[in-house]
């Protein structure tokens, strides 16, 4: 009489991992044929079904199926062999340590864990542990923003946030900034487009078809993009900018929210200003451009479009970004807020 099959009842979060083991081309063939008994066994195959299906023995199936349901997907994995442990000294440990929180000679500027190895002598695998143990990574690095130097720095903080928070009455509020050397970048061969285990392809060799900025505006309180493409940055440019948002926001004060980049305080600009008093600047603190909310715009910009980009020529890139603003403005626009709650940072 055969068996009756035994569910087992696993979650949308183990199934993905099973299914991503099941289908890898890397993955050893071994973890392979395991992911897929668990994966028959949820869906209420008989042992012997399982084993016609995956050619293993009952003894392996019933191994990984009472392994699984023990430990989850870590059950899969091999049990640590026997044997003596390899012995590293303190002072190996501390050298491991001191190393990959160094500088390292012979014109290097970071530590790999080979490199490391072979100066303590010891196998990288060990290197590798040690510093998973310790939680240092000395391949990685994170920036940060530094103090500004700037001696106004606090008075023009408050003032800018203060335009977010709480800005005047009857008046916009605009971020702007220039994105400038956009390149429009072509590949020597056609891109090899997503299917499964792989990702979509370009090829490592291109060719540069110019280059294109990109002046924008965010409207801080409806989130809305005014921009133009153009083929250089400059006062000329600039200015022409400031006139198309002249004649967008007709009756309204503008503040706008600028860096010090040198076209923002061109003469000609300023002379032109100094005719609008509709328009006030406000520049941010010395190497406080973070504090320029289109920054975030931009952010988007290269992720949605820039990246991995294809274009023919820079008029098409030209093109193409336009055609982004315009959908950004129709489906996406809206104002940024606050999303961190915790303890203000000390610097």
């Amino acid at each position: 009489m055969a068996r009756k099959p035994i569910h087992y009842k696993i979650s949308e979060q183990q199934r993905e991992e099973l299914v991503t083991m099941q289908r890898s081309l890397k993955l050893q063939k071994r973890y392979v044929d395991r992911a897929k008994v668990i994966i028959l066994s949820s869906e209420g195959m008989t042992i012997d079904q399982i084993i016609e299906q995956t050619r293993l023995s009952r003894r392996a199936v019933n191994k990984w199926r009472q392994r699984f349901k023990l430990s989850g997907i870590d059950g899969l994995k091999d049990a640590p062999r026997s044997g003596k442990k390899p012995v590293i000294t303190p002072e190996q440990k501390l050298l491991v340590i001191q190393k990959a929180c160094s500088k390292p000679e012979g014109g290097y500027t970071n530590w790999s864990q080979s490199r490391i190895a072979k100066e303590v002598g010891i196998s990288q695998s060990r290197v590798f542990q040690i510093l998973r143990e310790t939680d240092l990574k000395p391949h990685k690095i994170e920036y940060w923003c530094g103090k500004s130097p700037d001696p106004e720095f606090e008075a023009k903080m408050i003032n800018i946030v203060g335009l977010y928070m709480n800005p005047p009455e009857n008046a916009i509020v605009l971020c702007v900034d220039e994105k400038t050397q956009i390149q429009a970048l072509d590949r020597t061969q056609p891109l090899l487009p997503l299917k499964p285990s792989h990702p979509r392809r370009l090829t490592a060799t291109y060719k540069r078809n110019g280059t294109v900025a990109l002046i924008a505006a965010l409207a801080v309180h409806t989130g809305e993009i005014t921009a133009k493409t153009m083929a250089s940055n400059n006062a000329g440019n600039f200015l022409k900018f400031l006139k198309k948002l002249d004649r967008s926001y007709r009756g309204k004060k503008l503040h706008i929210i600028v860096d010090n980049l040198s076209v923002h305080k061109n003469k000609e600009v300023k002379k032109w200003l100094e005719r609008k008093r509709k328009f006030k600047f406000h520049f941010t603190p010395t190497y406080s451009s973070w504090l320029n909310q289109v920054e975030i715009w931009f952010n988007l910009l290269t992720k949605d479009v820039i990246k991995g980009g294809i274009w023919k020529s820079s008029e098409q890139l030209a093109s193409q970004l336009m055609e982004y603003v315009d959908t950004y403005n129709k489906t996406r626009a809206k104002p940024f807020e606050w999303t961190y709650t915790g303890n203000p940072l000390k610097i």
